[in-house]
């Protein structure tokens, strides 16, 4: 026993050593486990407050999606992509707050996806919107022209109706001033935006003659006074004949063209005797191609025999406003 003594003693000493050894090395173990929790733990904290952030933003970036939608369909379908990457944004931090932190740090290459993702689609917003500015730009130049041409419409209706009212107070006026002639011989009517008086050949000339008759002169002078006063209407006066010949050796007449055409002219001249500017009066014969019915009786060709004097007014105010329409167009 003595000489075991001492290697005992010896052998409890080293397993002393040994157990102290082991307890420092624990402690240090347990204090670079503490760092790395405590690493882990800053990581974590500072990840989630990155996600907060984020989160804000695409909350931001939503109302002005939302806003946006409104003004326009295009916008409202990039605000429907955004919600949507919105959603799939805030799944994929859902999943990186439950992964560990070895998952968290593998899906960092996702989050810059995402994150370049959210960019990508931010500079689209930003492109929508100034396509956006753009149209709204074109709709206040179409509807500033869309009032303008309302004005010129405007105006336009108004000089027709005004242009129709002259034309049915110088009717009046003419039938007023021809009315003791008989309606066989002197028609007044409106056509086509113009007054016709027309006058048989039996109140106007005899058989061949180009000379008005005294009752014709008186009818040519009532309406010339009418006409001195209707300063802004021209005149047209168009002599008609029926289909039969001139007779052979009538003087100074080789057809129908001329009769007609010199009874024009003599009706003008008395016109222009009569007070009307001769600037506004147009003799013009239209021989036999122009008849108000077929010439097969007696009575018919007589309705052919006839002189036209057609009242138009001066459409000056109306071609203004149609060459400003032209031009506003162009």
């Amino acid at each position: 026993m003595k000489i075991l003594l001492p290697y005992l003693l010896a052998a409890a000493a080293l397993t002393g050593c040994v157990t102290a050894k082991r307890h420092d090395d624990l402690k240090a173990r347990q204090a670079a486990d503490a760092q790395g929790k405590e690493a882990a733990e800053r990581q974590l904290r500072t990840a989630t407050t990155e996600l907060k952030k984020a989160t804000d933003e695409a909350a931001q970036l939503r109302l002005e999606t939302k806003r946006l939608s409104v003004d326009s369909a295009q916008t409202g379908i990039a605000y429907r992509k955004t919600r949507m990457l919105y959603n799939e944004l805030n799944n994929s931090y859902d999943k990186l707050l439950k992964n560990s932190d070895r998952e968290l740090a593998n899906k960092s290459s996702d989050y810059d996806k995402v994150a370049r993702d959210l960019a990508r689609r931010e500079a689209e917003l930003g492109t929508a919107e100034v396509n956006l500015q753009r149209s709204k730009a074109d709709n206040d130049r179409l509807a500033a022209d869309l009032k303008t041409r309302e004005a010129k419409l405007t105006e336009l209706t108004q000089a027709l109706a005004d242009k129709d009212k002259a034309v049915a107070d110088l009717k009046a006026r003419v039938s007023k001033a021809l009315l003791s002639f008989n309606s066989a011989d002197l028609q007044v009517k409106l056509k086509d935006g113009k007054v016709y008086v027309s006058l048989s050949e039996q109140l106007l000339f005899k058989s061949g003659s180009t000379k008005v008759d005294p009752k014709g002169q008186e009818a040519l002078k009532k309406l010339a006074t009418v006409l001195q006063e209707q300063k802004d209407v021209n005149v047209v006066v168009e002599g008609h004949t029926d289909n039969v010949p001139i007779r052979t050796g009538t003087a100074g007449l080789a057809d129908n063209w001329d009769l007609s055409a010199l009874r024009a002219t003599e009706i003008a001249r008395l016109l222009a005797t009569g007070g009307v500017t001769p600037a506004r009066i147009t003799a013009s014969g239209r021989s036999l191609y122009v008849p108000l019915t077929a010439n097969d009786t007696p009575q018919n060709k007589a309705v052919n025999r006839r002189t036209e004097i057609i009242l138009t007014p001066k459409l000056d105010e109306l071609f203004q406003i149609l060459d400003g329409n032209s031009a506003g167009g162009k």
